[in-house]
């Protein structure tokens, strides 16, 4: 049994691989039908050229005029130049067509890394992900362009010229091929060997490529904790494994490769010693042996290509089957097969005795949670760790909740489309994510189309449009990767800006004015407080400041909320709450 399970692994790589091309492929069955009709002439006109040079040897040796042998001449010069003309036609449709199939599994890559939701996510790094859409492609890219044509020409090649070589002379024909079944087996062993290597050399680069993607993300951490030498030393690990298994690899291909050489060299040999007794004792003439070196010589590409395609088609497989892998990742989170409408506004979400647990983690972060949000603004505290931001995520619906656990209006949410839900809230985040582009098109990311005067307004509301106007460009200012340029507190506020330009009925902020002083928090709440008017608005905070004017006040611990009311409510009765009251206003007083 043993002995045949790499046949059977290759078997089920090649069937998988098969049915996730066909579909793309089939588009383009006219542009490969052609770019192949193209190879198989420029092979035939190939093989056709050596019986032009037979007549010509054979003529020269039977003392043939030299107008004869011009037009002999004549006609291998056409030759070429119809095989230059249809080599560059098969190279563009046939090796353009592995560019258009990179194109379109890149595209579907990327629209179904944007349908994952967090629950796959976590399972995969963004390296790895990095890796498959480079590294991986390029392999398959590789593979389906030049290996499938180097495949087909080889064969095709190889059987005509086996057919031209058995008409001139059919046992010295069979001398010519002896060797080629060492080259049959030897493909067969190395083969499943070159796998197992080339998915660690993979494995290995989704590593690299993660760990220079963390490096430059934090480049600022690791400055500042002085760990510039020891990331460079695990980047150089990294680097000395991933060149290690690139050379265990390179051993298996570096094995093929040659052998393929040795064995159509070893034919050259056969062919150069029994062709040449055979034309010395005439059983052979002088235009057939050089008519058979001829047709022997296109053979030899085809032999040495074999072991180049061998090569080229397991990277190809291997890396096919770890995009495949990436592709057949299934969302937690599905739009029901019947979704219903939109329940009209304004919206009271509620969350009924909801539990969850994030991936891979046993203890839930929330714990048999109930919540309801009215319209108005409803306040939000909690001690670290009390699941007030996995409560955001709930809400944005960023995991799945077991049914009957969420409901908008009464409605449940597994009944609605995700991105219907999804369009009735603008959620600020924690950490405001800002992208390497202007100011204006990181506020107007969630409305592209929004005009300057909206920008500013949200701009002011968020009290960040004087210091957008005082930047080098204004609202043109480049900014760096993740904000880099900006302060702690101008990032949130931009995020912040973002959100209002949405102007949708749910607005959830988490925790996004902590790096924000007093002032400026009291001119952001004041106009929160009027853009907020008949919506439901959900504010975490650290600060009670910020939640003494709220309509209602939640208090969070273990995953559960623990108390609501009032602020004035809360300071007479929850201790928690008028300890960080407390605490707070001792703090601004001493300052």
């Amino acid at each position: 049994m043993t002995g045949h399970r790499p046949q059977k692994i290759q078997a089920c790589q090649l069937s998988k691989a098969l049915g996730f091309l066909k579909p793309l492929v089939a588009r383009y069955a006219w542009r490969l039908g052609f770019g192949f009709v193209c190879l198989a002439v420029v092979d035939l006109l190939q093989l056709w050229i050596p019986r032009i040079m037979k007549h010509a040897v054979d003529g020269v040796s039977t003392g043939e005029d030299f107008r004869r042998l011009s037009l002999r001449a004549t006609q291998i010069v056409v030759l070429a130049l119809v095989i230059a003309v249809l080599r560059y036609f098969w190279r563009y449709l046939l090796l353009g067509f592995s560019r258009l199939l990179e194109k379109d599994i890149r595209r579907n890559m990327l629209v179904h890394v944007l349908n994952l939701d967090r629950t796959v996510l976590h399972r995969r790094s963004p390296g790895d992900i990095l890796a498959l859409s480079g590294n991986d492609l390029a392999s398959v890219q590789l593979a389906v362009g030049m290996g499938l044509v180097a495949f087909v020409d080889a064969v095709f090649m190889s059987l005509a010229a086996l057919a031209f070589m058995a008409a001139l002379h059919g046992p010295l024909t069979g001398i010519a091929i002896a060797p080629f079944p060492f080259l049959a087996l030897a493909t067969r062993f190395l083969s499943e060997r070159l796998h197992q290597r080339f998915v660690r050399v993979q494995e290995k680069f989704s590593e690299l490529t993660e760990c220079a993607r963390i490096t430059l993300a934090s480049i600022r951490l690791f400055k500042a904790y002085n760990q510039e030498e020891p990331q460079t030393a695990r980047f150089d690990a990294l680097g000395r494994a991933y060149v290690h298994h690139n050379l265990r690899a390179a051993m298996v291909q570096g094995t093929l490769f040659p052998f393929a050489g040795l064995v159509s060299n070893t034919s050259v040999l056969l062919v150069l010693y029994f062709g040449g007794l055979l034309t010395m004792h005439k059983a052979l003439t002088a235009g057939d042996f050089v008519a058979f070196m001829a047709y022997l010589h296109l053979l030899t590409w085809p032999m040495m290509a074999f072991g180049w395609v061998a090569n080229l088609f397991q990277r190809g497989l291997t890396s096919l089957e770890r995009i495949q892998g990436l592709l057949a990742d299934r969302a937690a989170l599905e739009d029901s097969p019947r979704p219903v409408s939109l329940p009209e506004g304004p919206f009271t979400l509620r969350l009924h005795s909801c539990t969850f647990a994030y991936p891979a983690m046993e203890s839930p972060s929330l714990q048999d949670c109930s919540i309801t949000l009215t319209p108005g603004i409803t306040g939000l505290v909690g001690p670290t760790g009390s699941g007030k931001s996995t409560l955001c995520h709930i809400l944005t619906r960023l995991y799945p909740v077991p049914r009957g656990a969420y409901t908008v209006n009464g409605c449940d949410v597994n009944d609605l489309r995700i991105a219907d839900l999804r369009s009735l809230i603008a959620y600020v985040p924690q950490e405001g994510v800002l992208f390497s582009d202007t100011v204006a098109a990181n506020i107007a990311f969630g409305k592209p189309d929004a005009t300057l005067e909206e920008i500013e307004a949200v701009a002011r509301a968020a009290a960040i449009h004087e210091e957008i106007l005082a930047m080098t460009s204004g609202y043109e200012t480049l900014l760096g990767e993740k904000g880099v340029r900006l302060s702690g507190g101008q990032r949130q506020r931009i995020a912040l800006a973002r959100a209002l330009l949405l102007d949708r009925p749910i607005l959830i902020i988490d925790d996004a004015l902590s790096a924000v002083d007093t002032e400026t928090e009291r001119r952001i709440l004041r106009e929160l407080a009027e853009r907020c008017q008949g919506k439901t608005c959900l504010m975490i905070s650290h600060r009670i400041t910020q939640l003494a004017d709220a309509h209602r006040v939640l208090v969070m611990d273990n995953g559960r909320v623990v108390d609501a009311g009032t602020h004035h409510d809360l300071l007479e009765r929850n201790p928690f709450y008028r300890t960080i009251h407390h605490h707070q206003t001792r703090t601004s007083c001493a300052r």
